[in-house]
């Protein structure tokens, strides 16, 4: 068989179901029609996940993706081509709110483009999409954690790099490309694409303070949950593993990615609701029972894969329920959803760049604690 006759499959394949994946889009889907209680508070946490974080990492990737098409350069590139630059641009990149920096990074080290150093400074920086309720409702707060865990990341990548065996490169590296080329822009992905505007729409009112649900009544959970369905179909109709061909649209990058992270979003927010709404486990509770494990018990939230604990950690502080030390622990320690593509891309190194971060976390959260313990409460 020839070279060329090989070569003409791999454009149909790419649209047929995955049974495995398709048993997981099953599965969601039984429990999102399943009777009550179950039923709706799936639907709800199925909206919430696609309005509180699709809708950021789709537009953050879009943004990211869309400049390196209009200016024509490939950041995964500009971050190997940055040298001594690499760990701070990183660690800017992670900084940046929302998920979205952090998982063009993680990109970046499967592709063989940046160095382990460089995971660590972005993962260590991010806040993940806690950094937008944070900006809305304590700007005043969000100008000392940013710019400190931007810090803190830089300072971690340079230590990372310079402990022996860490310029490994990563267990996927290849060719440097990362996933075959798609080709076209689908139908799909322009679906996908109008429900995240929407979505990202209400994720910004819901950040404000705002009542969503007095103010899009019915039209949020169709957003939700058809932007939900739209991306449960891409993933289970996709053979990308994670990340996308850099030469493809960035319509079509940003569908696939931010699709295969919702999953994982989806599939943290089921199981840590579902543990608190049918074992009675009260994190709020938790946090105000022994005041000096209080920034320990950040730090150890922020281990937790996803947005949504982190979110909750940021309203307990808005809230005066827990010191500024606690939010400094979890900002630093939590890796938001860019560690969902970093487990599936190399679990192992998504374990490492996680308990690097969690030291810096440890030890700032608890300077904060006993040297300024009033700071910024």
């Amino acid at each position: 068989m020839s070279a060329t006759t090989t070569a003409v499959p791999l454009a149909p394949r790419l649209g047929m179901f995955r049974p495995r994946r398709a048993a997981v889009a099953l599965v969601l889907l039984v429990l999102a029609l399943a009777p009550a209680p179950l039923g709706p508070l799936t639907r709800s946490l199925m909206t919430d996940a696609f309005v509180q974080v699709a809708g950021f990492v789709a537009a953050t990737l879009i943004l990211f993706y869309g400049a390196e098409r209009l200016f024509r350069f490939n950041i995964g590139t500009a971050l190997q081509n940055a040298k001594g630059w690499q760990v701070p641009m990183a660690a800017l990149l992670g900084a940046t709110p929302g998920c979205g920096g952090a998982v063009v990074v993680v990109a970046a080290y499967s592709s063989g483009h940046v160095g382990f150093g460089a995971v660590v400074a972005t993962l260590t920086a991010t806040m993940g999409d806690a950094a937008f309720l944070l900006i809305a409702t304590r700007p005043d707060a969000a100008l000392v954690v940013l710019p400190l865990s931007f810090a803190v990341g830089i300072i971690s990548g340079w230590i990372v790099d310079a402990l022996p065996g860490s310029a490994r490169q990563p267990r996927n590296t290849g060719s440097g490309e990362l996933a075959p080329l798609i080709g076209r822009t689908r139908t799909k992905d322009l679906a996908f694409a109008a429900f995240a505007l929407p979505g990202l729409i209400i994720g910004i009112t819901q950040l404000s303070g705002a009542d969503v649900g007095a103010i899009y009544g019915p039209v949020m959970p169709f957003v939700g949950l058809g932007g939900t369905a739209v991306g449960l179909f891409i993933w289970s109709t996709s053979r990308l593993h994670a990340m996308t061909n850099g030469a493809d649209s960035p319509v079509t990058r940003m569908a696939e990615e931010t699709s295969f992270i919702a999953v994982w979003v989806i599939g943290a927010y089921l199981a840590y609701d579902y543990i608190v709404a049918f074992s009675g486990f009260d994190l709020e509770a938790m946090f105000s029972s022994v005041t000096p494990l209080l920034p320990l018990m950040g730090v150890l939230v922020g281990l937790i894969p996803g947005c949504g604990p982190q979110v909750l950690v940021t309203t307990l502080y808005v809230g005066g329920l827990i010191p500024f030390a606690s939010l400094m622990g979890n900002a630093i320690s939590n890796d938001g959803d860019a560690l969902f593509p970093a487990i599936a891309l190399d679990p192992g190194a998504a374990v490492r760049a996680t308990l690097y971060s969690t030291i810096p976390a440890v030890i700032v959260a608890y300077g904060f604690y006993f040297l300024a313990p009033g700071f910024m409460n």
